[in-house]
């Protein structure tokens, strides 16, 4: 049986669905317009059950997961959704031991999920150059034990990135292009990159930059959610959906060698998809 113990987060749920994510606290109670909620009174209880505050108001105590982290950890910048981050963890290959390097720390949202997909024996490294981000983003990554697989640093990314052969990149920075050099020299043979950019005009900013890189699979994505209303007698979708939150940009870095069999592959995939002749493309310096 799971129980709630001190210093956990919980999720609390009113009866009208309202969600609050909480730190327990020996002898410190939750204040709320609902009534007070005293920790003692949860702290060793199990998930599940229902809590009542002081004026008997009830919430449902849960168990929060890494979504409802993102969504609801205190935060001083926009987040990266958690529809998003779920496809970042998974196209950059994120698991136990795997080292990546993700330059726009921002609040933290993503940070912990990066590490907790790396843990424990992966790590983080996480550039920022505002330093009054990085301190929410810490003190999120403290309350969460996440500390031992991130290490905040303080610096603009154009400086570029001190570990080498790492095996993923992400990228949440305006202008993501400009910081591709730097990320290309990070990365390991075969690492994974990838980008958040907002606009189509950066992606395409993004895409040119790759292009003229050793990156090879490039792929943009947007991730778009449509729930539905789970009423048996009346399942249609919602009213309302989770549509645009950015463009995702993929790509996997190789030997500076072997570029020109990818750009003969790419070039006449396109002529015959849009018509035309294959470009004839001179080999690079060191090509093959």
């Amino acid at each position: 049986m799971s129980l709630v113990k001190a210093h956990d987060p919980v999720l609390l749920i009113s009866e009208e669905g309202k969600r609050y994510l909480v730190f327990v606290q020996p002898d410190d109670s939750w204040y709320t317009n609902r009534g007070r909620l005293p920790y003692n009174d949860i702290i060793d209880q199990p998930y599940g059950r229902v809590a009542e505050t002081h004026l008997g108001q009830k919430f449902l105590i849960l168990r929060p997961t890494t979504s409802d982290l993102i969504q609801y950890l205190k935060r001083a910048t926009q987040i990266v959704y958690p529809k998003d981050a779920a496809r970042l963890v998974m196209e950059l290959d994120l698991r136990d031991g795997k080292r990546i390097i993700e330059a726009g720390t921002g609040s933290g949202g993503l940070t912990l999920a990066f590490a907790r997909a790396v843990a424990p024996s992966g790590h983080v490294y996480s550039y920022e150059v505002r330093p009054e981000h990085q301190r929410v983003a810490r003190r999120n990554l403290e309350k969460l034990g996440l500390t031992p697989q991130v290490d905040l640093i303080l610096r603009d990314a154009a400086e570029g990135f001190d570990q080498t052969d790492v095996d993923a990149v992400f990228l949440d920075a305006r202008e993501a292009a400009r910081y591709l050099p730097q990320a290309e020299a990070a990365l390991t043979e075969s690492g994974l990159f990838a980008a958040l950019q907002p606009t189509v005009g950066q992606v395409s900013d993004v895409l040119r930059a790759l292009e003229a890189g050793n990156f090879v699979e490039i792929r943009v994505e947007e991730i778009l959610i449509r729930p539905w209303k789970p009423v048996p007698d009346r399942l249609r979708p919602a009213d309302r959906m989770i549509a645009h939150t950015g463009y995702l940009i993929f790509a996997r870095k190789i030997d500076a060698r072997y570029r020109r069999f990818w750009m003969d592959k790419r070039d006449r995939k396109r002529a015959v998809q849009f018509g035309g002749k294959s470009k004839n493309i001179p080999p690079l310096k060191g090509g093959v």
